[in-house]
Parts: C-alpha cells; sequence; structure tokens
C-alpha cells in the first residue's frame, strides 16, 4: 500500500475488527488512519459483537456501529431481535445501520426457514428506524429479492458481492449499493462485473480481518489494506484514485449519514 498511502481518502464500510477476539483491534485502527483510511464502519454479527461495535465506536472517533445478527446465527439468536432493536432505538447508541443480516445458502449453518424469519424480523426494525442495511446473500437471491421487494423503501448495499451479473443489475434496479473487498482482487472470473458496476454505487470494504486482498493473501486483513481493493478497482474502472475516493466516499455518506 505504501505507493498509495498518501492518496485520497476512502472509507471502509465493513469490517470486524471491534471484536473482542481480534487482538489487533487498536493498532489496526491506528494504521489505517495511516493509510489514509480515515472511517471505519464496523458491523455486528450477533448480539455480542453488535454491543462490541457500539462499544469500539464511543472510544474510537473515527468508527461508526452497525447492528445485526448473521444468518449463520438464525437457529442460535432469532428469539434475540429485540436485543437489536434496543441498541438500533438508542439514541446515544451511534447506530448508523442494520446488519450483517440476509440469506446464505452456501454453508446453511441455520435453516433457511429460520434464516428468513430473521432477515424479515430486522428489515422491519430497519424500517422502523429508518436505517440503511448491510445484506449478506450467497446463493439465496431467489429468494432474497421477492423478500425485499416486500418492503419498500428500504436502503442498503450488498456486502461482498461476488454474484452474476443478473443479480447485480437486480441490485442496481432497486438501488443498492455493491460493497467491493478483496475478493475482487483474486476472484479474476468476476472482473466483467467488477466493471460493470456504476461508479456511483460502489462501496470499498475489507471485512477484516477476512478476505485479504492480493497480495498479501495468507495474512490477517485489517481496513489499511483497504487501499489495495482501490487501486485495483480504480484500474478495473479505468479511473485515477481520486475519482474513485470522491464517488466512494459520496455513498458511503450517503447511505450511513455519515460526518
Amino acid at each position: 500500500m505504501d505507493d498509495i498511502a498518501n492518496s485520497p481518502y476512502f472509507t471502509d464500510t465493513h469490517c470486524h475488527i471491534h471484536e473482542e477476539s481480534y487482538a489487533e483491534s487498536e493498532e489496526s485502527y491506528k494504521r489505517a488512519l495511516t493509510a489514509g483510511i480515515h472511517r471505519m464502519i464496523c458491523i455486528g454479527t450477533d448480539c455480542k459483537s453488535s454491543r462490541e461495535a457500539i462499544e469500539f465506536a464511543r472510544n474510537h472517533e473515527m468508527v461508526w456501529p452497525v447492528v445485526g445478527i448473521h444468518p449463520h446465527e438464525a437457529s442460535k439468536e432469532g428469539n434475540k431481535v429485540n436485543e437489536i432493536q434496543t441498541m438500533a432505538a438508542d439514541s446515544g447508541s451511534g447506530v448508523v445501520g442494520i446488519g450483517e443480516i440476509g440469506l446464505d445458502y452456501y454453508y446453511e449453518h441455520s435453516p433457511r426457514n429460520d434464516q428468513i424469519a430473521l432477515l424479515e424480523a430486522q428489515m422491519e426494525i430497519a424500517r422502523t428506524y429508518d436505517l440503511p442495511i448491510s445484506f449478506h446473500v450467497r446463493e439465496a437471491f431467489d429468494d432474497f429479492w421477492p423478500i425485499f421487494d416486500n418492503f419498500h423503501g428500504l436502503r442498503g448495499v450488498l456486502h461482498s458481492f461476488t454474484d452474476s451479473l443478473e443479480n447485480l443489475e437486480k441490485g442496481l434496479a432497486r438501488d443498492l449499493y455493491i460493497g467491493v473487498n478483496g475478493i475482487a482482487t483474486f476472484a479474476r472470473d468476476r472482473e466483467v462485473v467488477y466493471q460493470a458496476i456504476p461508479l456511483s454505487k460502489i462501496l470499498l470494504e475489507t471485512d477484516a480481518p477476512f478476505l485479504t486482498p492480493r497480495p498479501l493473501r495468507g495474512t490477517m486483513n485489517e481496513p489499511a489494506l483497504l487501499t489495495h481493493v482501490a487501486k485495483y478497482i480504480a484500474t478495473l474502472q479505468s479511473i485515477n484514485l481520486e475519482e474513485l475516493s470522491q464517488a466512494t466516499e459520496v455513498g458511503a455518506t450517503h447511505l450511513f449519514t455519515l460526518k
């Protein structure tokens, strides 16, 4: 990242560096700011990590929390949706979105009916409190689109998008943003998909500590490495980093109502 560390600023719109199990939280936060990643959105995956996201944001000026229960946890925490609602309703929590929520039929750690019920309950919370959503959808778009279409007026991002051009077009038709992370740097069979995303709908993310971009695969990911994703996407889109920064910063600010 040294060749672009001093380039225009970027926002990591999806990371998990706030979690207690991540030993590098403080160091990662500081390295991100040094690398030009001036804002980080910490995403919950269950009630515990959602509370951790709120606490981490309270103690770090350039961090914002998003709370939610991941579809993997549907059978374990589907009965805890009221806790997510309490966090979203608390004006002092600083919550700027609901997530990471959705459907995952690739691993299917929870039954599909449980995933669907949990997704709908959390989308209702997002609608009630007018919050954007970070959606996790893997091999489940056929079920996801009808559910999304039943909730009019919701806004959000398709986190870690790796699907088809057809589903990209369906997401864009619904005015959703598209989350792009380190996968783009090594999923070369998806280049045509990433090239097709309108610049105004791209949100950059790391999913740290997961999905480390090339050329550092095999090491732990962190927000500072978003610079590698930015450079790769700028090249694919045939633009410079300043243009990518301007567009993605507008998108992140608009979707999550950031400072």
